[in-house]
C-alpha cells in the first residue's frame, strides 16, 4: 500500500507539473517558457520524484515503464494491475487540481488541456503514423535510459537526472508531434477533461508507449551486462 500511495502521489506530481505548466505559464509566450519549458517541467517533476519515492516504490509514475520494466525482468507481475491503477488515478486527480485551478481565470476554455492527439490536433499536425512511430521510439528509448541508469553495473547517485533530462529531451523531441504522451496515464487523465476527439484517440497514447516498453524490455534484458 505504501508503494501505492507514493505511486499515486508521484504521478500526481507529474500531470500537474508537466500538464499545468503547458495549460497555465505556456499561455504566457512573452515570459519564454514555450516548449522548452514544458519540456522542462516534466523532467523536473520526474527527477524530484526519483528522489523523494524512488527508494519507496521505484518511481514508475507510469504504466509503460512498470510495463517495461517487467519485460526486463526487473518487476513483479502480480505487481502490475495495482501500480497502474494508482498512477491513472493519481493523473486523474493531478488533472483535477489543474482543471479546478486553470477554470478560475474568467473566460477559461479547457480547449485541448495539453491533451495528446495526431492529423488536426497534433500541434504539428503530423498523421497518425507519425504519432505511432513517435510513441513507439520515444518510448522505447525511454526504457533504455531508464533500465540502463538502473542496472546493477551503472554509475550510482545520478539515477534520477538521467531518467528526468532524459525526458526532457523526449519531449523536446515530440511536443510537436503528439504533445508528447510515452505515458498512458498522463494522456487518460488530460483525454477525461479534454473529452471528444481526445478520448477517441486515447487508444494510440495506450498501445503505442505498451509496445516500445515491451520491446525495450526485451532488447535491454538482452544487452545488459548484468544477470537479472
Amino acid at each position: 500500500m505504501k508503494k501505492l500511495i507514493a505511486e499515486f502521489i508521484g504521478t500526481f506530481w507529474l500531470v500537474l507539473g508537466g500538464c499545468g505548466s503547458a495549460v497555465l505559464a505556456a499561455a504566457y509566450p512573452e515570459l519564454g517558457i514555450g516548449f522548452v519549458g514544458v519540456a522542462l517541467a516534466f523532467g523536473l517533476t520526474v527527477v524530484t520524484m526519483a528522489y523523494a519515492i524512488g527508494h519507496i516504490s521505484g518511481c514508475h509514475l507510469n504504466p509503460a515503464v512498470s510495463i517495461g520494466l517487467w519485460a526486463g525482468g526487473r518487476f513483479d507481475k502480480k505487481e502490475l494491475l495495482p501500480y497502474i491503477a494508482a498512477q491513472v488515478l493519481g493523473a486523474i486527480a493531478g488533472a483535477a487540481v489543474l482543471y479546478v485551478i486553470a477554470s478560475g481565470k474568467e473566460g477559461f476554455a479547457i480547449g485541448g488541456f495539453a491533451a495528446n492527439g495526431f492529423g488536426e490536433h497534433s500541434p504539428g499536425g503530423y498523421n497518425m503514423l507519425a504519432a505511432l512511430v513517435s510513441e513507439i521510439v520515444m518510448t522505447f528509448m525511454f526504457l533504455i535510459i531508464i533500465l540502463g541508469v538502473t542496472d546493477a553495473k551503472a554509475p550510482k547517485g545520478f539515477t534520477g537526472l538521467a531518467i528526468g533530462l532524459g525526458l526532457t529531451l523526449i519531449h523536446l523531441i515530440s511536443i510537436p508531434v503528439t504533445n508528447t504522451s510515452v505515458n498512458p496515464a498522463r494522456s487518460t487523465s488530460q483525454a477525461l477533461f479534454a473529452g471528444d476527439w481526445a478520448i477517441g484517440q486515447l487508444w494510440l497514447f495506450w498501445v503505442a508507449p505498451i509496445v516500445g516498453a515491451l520491446l525495450a524490455g526485451v532488447v535491454y534484458k538482452f544487452i545488459s551486462p548484468s544477470k537479472v
